[in-house]
């Protein structure tokens, strides 16, 4: 070969050489995921590890630097309902937080022989089982940390789904997601795990906020409530009525804060609103794990004057909603007319931008800490509850890079998908049967408060907090974790599932996500490998493998 020739040859290799350099190695977000997780909470750890757990490969996308959701970010009192039907990866996780607390070192500030013994229910810890329902929330993000490390699962943190244009639809299916930082992912099935139902949003599935109207579903108690006072979080536990003129007595002068001035509609018909958000704080009763109660740079003390007539009048029960978690600290909730629920801020929260998102989690954690400020220093303040309360503080060991305050704020409700089936209140009290469980709930049908208005006597009230006991647990419909049929075809919706506001109110509790999240992963799996959509999985073949892997799906199947 003449030398020419041989100088062309060097020269294309040299030129092919440079091609590929110039374009990269090929990274793995340009291969094909089997299964693509959307999201941080339980039920997006649970959705990543039982997809592994049956070979597939996986990345698990979370928003969130934290991992856990809200059972890491302080809602450390499990809300077990009735354990025995907690099963499969939802009971595991409980077990490893009963194995976290039998290491060296695990009671810090007090000794396990201490440490009250009753949950909601059920035996905070339960040795026959070897399960901890109680915990502090950093031993749920180790939990969640360490299970995720062990099977070597991919996690990106801090990534946010592009919800303008980020998820690309081809054929009934989602075919690639990108995030805000530009990266893509191609998938071939998709968890969305999120509170908001974000991908499920952008992807075009049918989906509802707000309270249905009682004719919708057929439901009691659904849609306005006026009237209901289930718990102790309304006015009327104060011994007398409180005005809310800022003014006593003149509606001129205008409504105190925190009190809406619109009507709050009929009892029954369907509105936008949802049920309040807080942060469950953790906080320490011990002054050597502890930090003193942040006044918040917009402090105002009269947001709270609401709170001070309340203490006027001799309400008294402030610490009722202090649960005892290890190592003398709290997992501290809403309790009272007025308290830690933020009613009425956060309507727009589930469809909101990004940034109007941050806006109101701030609006949020300013309130409530300077709620917690008020108790501990306003003079208004009963001296013997602020005595009490100036032994408390944060915890100083949880939320260390959050200066000691949850990075969850408490979303009980955003959107809900409506799907392939609605679950309703008419499942949850066994007024008609659930076709093909995936999993079990059994928490009382719970809402918070939704609105704080004046009432038709010039008193102010709040609406929307209900309590509904059931007869039994109920079983959660596969197709409630399922979009339409002519809709996505290759994505499951384990948290923002397809239900009605109040029958959500129940099924919205975090071992409750943790099971569907695993029901979810397990049957987009199958489908994949049987090359058909989600929605015509056989219930026959997915329910033997749920079985197999330890879900409760009747009564017949729980936990002794």
């Amino acid at each position: 070969m003449k030398k020419t020739g041989i100088l062309k040859i060097v020269l294309l290799n040299l030129s092919l050489l440079f091609v590929f350099m110039a374009c990269g190695p090929v990274t793995e977000q340009e291969e094909t995921t089997d299964v693509i997780v959307y999201g941080g909470t339980s039920g997006a750890v649970t959705a990543a590890i039982q997809a592994k757990k049956m070979g597939k490969s996986v990345i698990m996308i979370s928003p969130d630097k934290h991992l856990g959701g809200l059972t890491a970010g302080g809602l450390g009192w499990t809300d077990t309902g009735k354990k025995e039907v907690i099963g499969g990866l939802s009971r595991e996780f409980y077990q490893r937080v009963y194995e976290k607390y039998t290491e060296d070192g695990a009671w810090k500030w007090e000794a396990q022989s201490d440490f009250g013994n009753k949950g909601q229910g059920t035996p905070a810890i339960d040795g026959e089982f070897r399960t901890m329902w109680i915990f502090e929330p950093h031993v749920a993000e180790e939990v969640y940390d360490e299970w995720i490390e062990e099977l070597g699962i991919e996690v990106l943190r801090d990534e946010w789904l592009d919800r303008e244009s980020g998820v690309t639809v081809e054929n009934g299916k989602i075919t690639a997601i990108r995030t805000l930082s530009g990266k893509e992912f191609k998938g071939k099935m998709f968890v969305d795990a999120t509170y908001e139902g974000d991908l499920m949003a952008a992807a075009g599935v049918s989906y509802h906020v707000g309270r249905e109207g009682t004719s919708v579903y057929g439901e009691d108690w659904n849609g306005v409530q006026t009237g209901v006072f289930h718990h102790k979080h309304h006015f009327k536990a104060v011994d007398q009525p409180i005005d809310p003129y800022i003014i006593p007595g003149d509606p001129s002068s205008g409504l105190l804060p925190k009190i809406s001035g619109e009507d709050p509609g009929v009892k029954g018909e369907g509105d936008n609103k949802v049920q309040a958000y807080c942060f469950r704080t953790c906080m320490s009763i011990n002054p050597d794990n502890q930090v003193p109660f942040p006044r918040p740079d917009n402090y105002d003390s009269t947001q709270y004057e609401l709170l001070g007539r309340i203490f006027d009048a001799g309400w008294t029960q402030w610490f009722g909603k202090f649960d005892m978690i290890p190592n003398k600290k709290t997992d501290t909730n809403n309790h009272g007319p007025f308290s830690s629920d933020n009613i009425g801020m956060n309507y727009d929260y589930p469809e909101a931008s990004y940034e109007r998102r941050r806006e109101i989690i701030k609006e949020h954690e300013d309130y409530q800490k300077g709620l917690l400020y008020y108790v501990a220093n306003d003079p208004r303040v009963p001296k013997e509850t602020q005595d009490e309360f100036k032994k408390w503080g944060l915890a100083k060991d949880e939320f260390t890079d959050n200066g000691n305050w949850p990075h969850q704020i408490y979303v009980r409700e955003a959107r809900r998908m409506v799907g392939k089936y609605v679950m309703t209140e008419n499942e949850l009290l066994q007024k008609r049967p659930t076709p093909e469980s995936v999993g079990m709930g059994s928490y009382t049908i719970d809402s918070h408060n939704i609105q704080r208005y004046v009432d038709e006597n010039g008193h102010v009230q709040n609406e929307g907090d209900v309590g509904v006991p059931l007869p039994q647990p109920y079983e959660i419909s596969y197709g409630s974790l399922v979009p339409k049929a002519d809709e996505i075809q290759n994505l499951v919706v384990p948290v923002a599932v397809s239900a009605s506001h109040i029958a959500f109110g129940s099924i919205r509790m975090e071992p409750v996500f943790m099971i569907l999240g695993q029901s979810a992963a397990t049957a987009a799996v199958m489908a994949m490998d049987e090359g058909i959509s989600v929605q015509e999985l056989p219930y026959s073949s997915l329910r033997t493998k749920l079985l197999e892997d330890g879900q409760v799906l009747t009564l017949a199947d729980k936990i002794n």
